[in-house]
């Protein structure tokens, strides 16, 4: 019921008003988001660097309607990966990109085009692109696309999202050498018929679809908070005997730093997903629907670093 209500609030206007224009939102997004511009992603970018992490960058922003604005996402990325080049900071930090915000909704072919063109200037960059995945209607598409780009870009990432009930199937075809597959619970509306339900049905099909993952030849990338699925990520990494480079946990900017920083003292791969960009309300939105127990990460990270 709360992940429904904190969806609807998503696509409210007038709950986006309110919740922008509150006292404590300034402080919320400045702690979840690294900025509005190209500057805050790569100041951002240095520090957790530094610290010994990875990174992957999102300029926010799916709501696009016509190919100006898909245009001009392609046109940050390929900025934002210059810019990265130029201070040394890859391969370290990789970009991901949400299709829909490069025209999939209206042109996929556009999408395809402009996402080939991020994926080339990554490759200059000597790194990497991740293609998000967005609501179950999209799924089919951006695989597709993603199979498209591989044929050049074999390091090109997938996400995958535990709720979808297809999704270990998708797993098993995409756990072959060289596949790098982030492994997510999943932040959108989706019906029964497609999705799972309840939070436990969604913990037990990220631990089978992470079985197949860790089983396989590729490249897992966990992207969890949860106490309980971390502990089993490195279980499961004992169990298959991959070792730290063979695969890395991912999570959100801003939540359980000291956590990251714990699994990067213990030699693991910790990939940090850093937003930008003045689009974030939807995504902080859908961060909370994800898991409602979000709620509490997101307020204890104010109060704390834990």
């Amino acid at each position: 019921m709360l992940r429904s209500v904190i969806l609807a609030a998503s696509r409210s206007s007038q709950v986006e008003r309110l919740v922008a224009t509150a006292p404590f939102t300034r402080d919320v997004v400045r702690r979840f988001v690294a900025g509005a511009g190209t500057d805050d992603a790569l100041r951002a970018t240095r520090a957790l660097v530094a610290d010994g992490q990875a990174v992957t960058l999102d300029y926010l922003g799916e709501d696009t309607t016509n190919p100006e604005q898909a245009n001009a996402t392609r046109d940050e990325y390929l900025t934002l990966l210059r810019l990265l080049s130029a201070a040394g900071l890859t391969p370290a930090a990789e970009v991901s990109v949400k299709l829909s915000a490069l025209g999939q909704l209206f042109d996929e072919q556009l999408a395809y085009d402009n996402a080939r063109a991020i994926c080339a200037a990554a490759d200059a960059a000597g790194t990497t692109v991740t293609l998000d995945m967005e609501d179950h209607t999209t799924t089919d598409s951006t695989l597709d696309v993603l199979a498209k780009l591989r044929k050049d870009y074999p390091s090109t990432g997938a996400v995958l999202q535990a709720y979808l009930r297809r999704t270990e199937s998708d797993c098993r075809e995409l756990s072959g050498a060289g596949s790098r597959v982030r492994l997510c619970k999943g932040a959108y509306k989706e019906p029964e018929s497609v999705a799972y339900q309840s939070a436990r049905e969604v913990d037990k099909s990220y631990v089978r679809c992470m079985n197949v993952l860790m089983s396989g030849d590729g490249y897992p990338m966990l992207a969890t908070h949860d106490p309980r699925l971390i502990a089993i990520g490195e279980d499961r990494a004992r169990w298959f005997d991959r070792g730290a480079d063979r695969f890395e946990f991912q999570m959100l900017y801003g939540i359980r730093p000291e956590e990251q920083q714990r699994l990067v003292g213990e030699g693991y791969t910790v990939r940090t997903y850093v937003p930008y960009g003045d689009q974030w309300y939807g995504y902080l939105m859908r961060r909370l629907a994800e898991r409602p127990a979000n709620l509490m990460f997101f307020g204890r990270a104010l109060v704390s670093k834990k």
